[in-house]
C-alpha cells in the first residue's frame, strides 16, 4: 500500500505553487539556454532571418501574460467561490485541485519569466547575434504553447465551478478511491472483521491529537512488528475521528524502543478528512451537495437526483467481481474493512430525510433500491431492503397527499419481493 512519504509527495504535487514553480523554473532556463546554444549557430543565419524582432515579441508576451494571468487568477478565486456557496466547502478542495488549471496557470507564469530573463539577458547583450536566433526560435515555440493553452482555458472556464463538473469531479475521486479499496480492502494487512480476536496481552496506542485519520502507512507498521513476534490492530482506518481517549492500534510483542510513538508515526492526522485512503468521504461529499440542492433557500431536486445515479453507480462499482485481489503484503498487521452497510448510510441516508416532502426524491430513491436489492452482491440486497423501509417511513411521514404515498408503497413493495 501506498507510503506515508509517497502519499505526502502526491498531495504535495496537487498545490499549485509546485507546478507554477516547476514551470518558472522551466521558463528561466529556456530563456537562458540560448547563450549555451548559441556557439552551435552559422554565423550567417541572424541575417538571413532577421532575429532583432525577438525584443519586441518578448516584450509583447511580458505584458500580456502578466495581464493573463492575473485575471486568470480572479476567475479561479470566483469558481471556488462558486463551488463552496452552490456546491459544498468539501468539494472546494477538488476544484483547487484542479490539473488543468494548475497547466494553465503555470504556463502563463513560466511565459511571463521567460520573456522577462530574455529582455534582461537582450538588454545586458549576453546573446550575441547567434544567441538572438535560438532565442527567437524558442519564443515562436512559446508562443504557439501560449496559444494552445489559451484555448484550453477558455474550454475549460465554460465548466469550472458549476454544480455539474465539481459533482463529477467528486465521482471521480470516490470511484478511483473505491476501485482502490475494493482490490485492497485491507490496506495490504490481514483481515480484522471482529474486535473480539484482538488478544487481552495486547497494548493499547492512543492518538496524541483529535482528528482525522487521513491516512495509514500499513507498511511502517509491518517494518515495526517484524522486529520479533509482534502484532498490530489497526481500530482507526482513514476517515475515523480519533482522540486521546480511544485507541488508534492495539500493539502485541513489538521489539522496539519507544513503540507507541512509531505507531503514532505511522498515523497521518488532520483537521480534514482525505479523499485518497477514505472512499467513504467521497460519499459522503456527494450526499452534501444533494442535501443543499433539496435546502428550501435552492431548491434544486434535479441535482439530488442526478447524485442518487452517482451513488447507485458508486455501490456497483463497489460490488463488482475482482479479476485479482491484492495479496496480504503485511501478513502481522490487521485491519478492519469498510462495512457495505456504513455505505448505504452516507450515500442514501441523508437523501431521504432531506427529500423526504418530495415526492420524486422518493421515486428516485425506491428504484436505485430496487436495483441495489437485485444486484445479487453480499449486503446489498438487505442494505437495499432496510433503506428502503427508511425512506418510506419518512416520506410518509412529510407527504401530504395520498397518492403519493400509494406510488411510494408500490414501488417498496418491489424491492421487498427479492
Amino acid at each position: 500500500m501506498t507510503s506515508r512519504w509517497f502519499w505526502l509527495l502526491r498531495r504535495l504535487s496537487r498545490r499549485i505553487w509546485v507546478r507554477a514553480t516547476l514551470f518558472s523554473l522551466a521558463g528561466v532556463l529556456t530563456a537562458l539556454a540560448a547563450i549555451v546554444l548559441s556557439p552551435y549557430i552559422p554565423s550567417d543565419l541572424p541575417t538571413k532571418i532577421g532575429s532583432d524582432a525577438v525584443d519586441n515579441i518578448l516584450s509583447i508576451i511580458a505584458s500580456s501574460m502578466l495581464t493573463v494571468t492575473t485575471f486568470s487568477l480572479s476567475t479561479m478565486v470566483s469558481a471556488y467561490s462558486a463551488a463552496t456557496s452552490n456546491v459544498t466547502p468539501r468539494a472546494t478542495r477538488l476544484v483547487i485541485e484542479d490539473t488543468t488549471t494548475h497547466n494553465v496557470l503555470s504556463t502563463f507564469i513560466g511565459s511571463f519569466l521567460f520573456s522577462l530573463v530574455g529582455i534582461i539577458a537582450l538588454s545586458t547583450g549576453l546573446y550575441g547575434d547567434r544567441g538572438r536566433v535560438v532565442l527567437f526560435a524558442v519564443t515562436i515555440l512559446v508562443i504557439v504553447a501560449i496559444v494552445v493553452t489559451l484555448l484550453r482555458w477558455i474550454d475549460h472556464l465554460s465548466s469550472l465551478g458549476r454544480v455539474t463538473q465539481t459533482t463529477e469531479r467528486v465521482e471521480a475521486v470516490a470511484l478511483e478511491a473505491m476501485r482502490e479499496r475494493r482490490r485492497n480492502p485491507h490496506l495490504g494487512g490481514s483481515p480484522l472483521h471482529d474486535p473480539s480476536v484482538i488478544p487481552r496481552s495486547a497494548r493499547p496506542v492512543f492518538s496524541d491529537e483529535v482528528g482525522y485519520v487521513q491516512h495509514v502507512d500499513v507498511g511502517a507498521l509491518s517494518a515495526l512488528a517484524d522486529h520479533g513476534s509482534g502484532r498490530i490492530y489497526v481500530c482507526s482506518i482513514p476517515g475515523d475521528l480519533v482522540d486521546p481517549t480511544a485507541p488508534i492500534a492495539m500493539v502485541e510483542g513489538l521489539d522496539v524502543d519507544e513503540p507507541e510513538q512509531h505507531v503514532r508515526d505511522a498515523f497521518t492526522i488532520g483537521d480534514i478528512r482525505s479523499y485518497d485512503q477514505d472512499p467513504r468521504f467521497g460519499a459522503s461529499v456527494l450526499t452534501e451537495i444533494a442535501s443543499r440542492a433539496l435546502s428550501p433557500g435552492i431548491n434544486d431536486p434535479g441535482t439530488a437526483i442526478d447524485v442518487i445515479g452517482r451513488a447507485v453507480r458508486l455501490l456497483t462499482v463497489w460490488g463488482e467481481p475482482l479479476e485479482k485481489q491484492a495479496e496480504v503484503a503485511h501478513p502481522n498487521v490487521f485491519v478492519p474493512p469498510i462495512l457495505i452497510g456504513d455505505l448505504f448510510d452516507d450515500l442514501f441516508t441523508p437523501i431521504a430525510r432531506d427529500g423526504a416532502s418530495t415526492v420524486e426524491i422518493g421515486v428516485r430513491l425506491q428504484k436505485a433500491f430496487r436495483t441495489l436489492a437485485r444486484y445479487g452482491r453480499d449486503g446489498f440486497a438487505e442494505n437495499a431492503r432496510r433503506h428502503s423501509r427508511e425512506a418510506l417511513e419518512r416520506a410518509e411521514a412529510a407527504l401530504a397527499i395520498e397518492a403519493d404515498k400509494r406510488r411510494l408503497r408500490a414501488l417498496a413493495d418491489e424491492v421487498g419481493e427479492r
